[in-house]
């Protein structure tokens, strides 16, 4: 709740302190369609990553397995398909990449003091900060490990923007790409269920997601 609330406040408060090309009407379908499409990503993919649940028709069971990439990719689904219907063809991510980011920071501590409860341990490890949740078992403290990655990420695209301003939907781009990357490397020390190429659902739904954003990484001109 307070990584949702934080992450609300931050939004409102810079598109009071921005010039939105979207109309109030705009964003609250894009808003919408968000949700949506967020809702059913998070747990579509989560479901994924328990196959033994799939035969289970339990709605408590399939609703309380969700992810964040999935939230992610079926939200920016959403996000397309709504802009879409409406014609709006500017960017509208950029303004929700710091709320994203800090929700995320938030999240994720909430995520480690939670934790095995939570699923979203690492694997056991004997490196010194590794962290015994009560088990007796020590693992990769991994949720940790995103606040940091989160936070370099964060510093990378300030960097970027002081060199001038972004194309729009640039930050976003940034954001999403750098996230799903991480996703893809952090899945490798997570007890996770693979596919047979080795590889986690989450961490193929990265790689799609990567694929749809291979454009961040082609040079493009700075305004400034």
């Amino acid at each position: 709740m307070l990584a949702y609330t934080v992450g609300y406040r931050l939004y409102t408060w810079q598109r009071a302190h921005s010039q939105d090309l979207i109309s109030d009407d705009g964003r609250m379908w894009i808003f919408l369609g968000a949700a949506v499409g967020a809702l059913l990503g998070s747990h579509l993919l989560g479901i994924l990553e328990n196959p033994a649940y799939l035969a289970q028709l339990n709605w408590q069971i399939w609703m309380g397995n969700k992810t964040m990439v999935g939230g992610l990719l079926g939200g920016l689904i959403g996000v397309e398909l709504t802009k879409k219907i409406l014609g709006i063809k500017t960017s509208s991510g950029d303004l929700m990449t710091w709320p994203l980011i800090v929700a995320l920071i938030i999240g994720r501590i909430g995520c480690h003091f939670a934790g095995l409860t939570d699923g979203t341990h690492g694997n056991p490890s004997n490196l010194p900060w590794s962290v015994d949740f009560g088990d007796g078992v020590p693992r990769h403290p991994v949720n940790l490990y995103e606040v940091v990655f989160l936070l370099g990420l964060a510093f990378f695209i300030l960097q970027k923007e002081k060199k001038g301003s972004l194309p729009d939907g640039q930050r976003f781009k940034y954001f999403m790409t750098g996230y799903l990357l991480w996703r893809f490397a952090v899945e490798f020390i997570k007890p996770v269920w693979v596919l047979p190429p080795g590889i986690s659902p989450i961490q193929l739904a990265a790689l799609a997601g990567l694929i749809y954003y291979w454009k961040v990484w082609v040079p493009q001109k700075i305004v400034g």
